[in-house]
């Protein structure tokens, strides 16, 4: 007689609680395609991310800022064709959710239109009533807060956020503001290691960091960076160095995270 495959259980926003309350690490990676995917899905990868990092990896552009809705959208659906287990997280581009009501639009078409299962938008306490309606509604919400590459022109540039007493008290305050306003989960990007785990320990939602140290409770990096053809960042490692596969390189990536090898004392920022 054969033997049936495991069943595994799709990934939902209770089962990252408990990852979570259980000290169990999240790993999370960028896909655009089916292919990929499906790949990142059978590895093992709890979250997949269809960022508008597209605009750079695979569109070109030098920010994130031509991104449409609509390109999103397209990258969105193409993904879920490809997974079975894991969550589909989708940005927000820019300025599609400058007012509650254009964001409460901007995701029902995300949702519906790129079958995604939940919303990931920038910004601090300005976005708390977006986030407020969109939970209101049924649309989990995804807060990122850090560098902000929407935001990459104000910010003056890719550089670390919250070093100074104030800036550090700001995000602090944000991630608690975002996580009132119902946010089921909270992205830091290039935050000093110390006040990510601050912020994560103080919050009951899960906090995924890139470039935040290691206290977080899971990680995510954009998969081309992952796979040494992207860019190349002090938080980022190359996990194609060593293997025989792309496969095997995201499974590799997925066991660290887990095993809380990665990322290690030099992927962060004091």
């Amino acid at each position: 007689m054969s033997q049936q495959p495991p069943v595994r259980n799709k990934i939902s926003i209770t089962h990252l609680r408990d990852m979570k309350a259980n000290g169990e690490r999240i790993a999370c990676l960028t896909a655009y395609d089916a292919t990929f995917g499906r790949v990142l899905d059978e590895a093992g990868v709890e979250v997949i991310l269809v960022g508008d990092s597209l605009g750079m990896v695979m569109q070109g552009h030098d920010s994130t800022l031509p991104v449409t809705v609509s390109d999103m959208i397209y990258h969105s659906a193409n993904v879920r064709r490809g997974v079975d287990r894991a969550m589909l997280m989708t940005d927000m581009p820019y300025m599609s959710y400058a007012q509650p009501e254009q964001a409460l639009s901007t995701a029902a078409r995300i949702m519906s239109e790129g079958r995604a299962q939940m919303v990931k938008l920038e910004g601090g306490g300005w976005v708390a009533d977006t986030v407020r309606l969109l939970t209101e509604r049924g649309i989990p919400v995804c807060g990122h807060l850090g560098l902000q590459p929407q935001s990459i022109h104000r910010l003056g540039g890719y550089r670390v956020q919250g070093r100074d007493t104030e800036s550090a008290r700001q995000i602090r305050e944000d991630a608690r503001v975002l996580a009132d306003a119902g946010a089921v989960m909270l992205l830091l990007e290039c935050v000093p290691r110390s006040l990510a785990a601050e912020i994560t320990h103080a919050l009951s939602i899960p906090v995924i960091g890139i470039g935040a140290g290691s206290d977080c409770d899971g990680q995510i990096l954009v998969l081309h960076d992952m796979l040494g053809i992207g860019f190349s960042h002090r938080f980022t490692r190359d996990f194609m160095q060593g293997g025989r596969s792309i496969t095997e390189a995201i499974e590799r990536y997925a066991r660290a995270v887990k095993s809380r090898e990665f990322p290690a004392h030099e992927h962060g920022f004091d």
